[in-house]
């Protein structure tokens, strides 16, 4: 894999993968209870090792404020009015994003626009799989077989 061709998949449990080339992004939601906005910035890569699998890394994260169920990571730093802090879980295979019709939608940020999820793959109402993934390769006709020609003479 190429760093070029690197990127991540978004996946619903029944349909394809749509893969969006970036190896830096960030996820952001609104805590559909006390309407707070997060943010998780991630990287893309193999930590240097061209055999090692490529993963999703965390790099850092924001939270605009504090409450039930939204409390910071450990060592996590105010600054102008967010809680800034590095995750404790750094490397994942995939991430598992719950997407509900009562909540606003996920943010994917990439080169700092963010668009809401739902650009890039509409919601089911239930879990989007994000992995890390390449580039598809594009389709290759047989090599025994002229697109057209045999339709031409099976029509002729």
């Amino acid at each position: 894999m190429t760093a070029a061709s690197l990127g991540i998949c978004l996946a619903l449990a029944l349909g394809p993968e749509v893969f969006i080339p970036s190896q830096r992004f960030t996820l952001a939601w609104v805590h559909s209870i006390e309407k707070v906005r997060w943010e998780e910035d991630y990287a893309v890569g193999r930590n240097g090792d061209p055999q090692a699998p490529t993963l999703i890394y965390a790099l850092a994260a924001r939270v605009k404020g504090s409450a039930a169920g939204m409390e910071p990571g450990p060592g996590a730093v105010l600054k102008n009015g967010w809680y800034e802090y590095v995750p404790a879980v750094q490397r994942h295979e995939s991430l598992s994003l719950m997407r509900s019709f009562y909540t606003p939608d996920y943010e994917l940020c990439l080169n700092g626009h963010c668009r809401p999820m739902s650009d890039y793959l509409a919601s089911d109402g239930g879990i989007t799989m994000l992995r890390a993934c390449e580039a598809p390769k594009p389709k290759q006709s047989s090599p025994d077989k002229i697109p057209g020609l045999v339709e031409a003479w099976q029509s002729g």
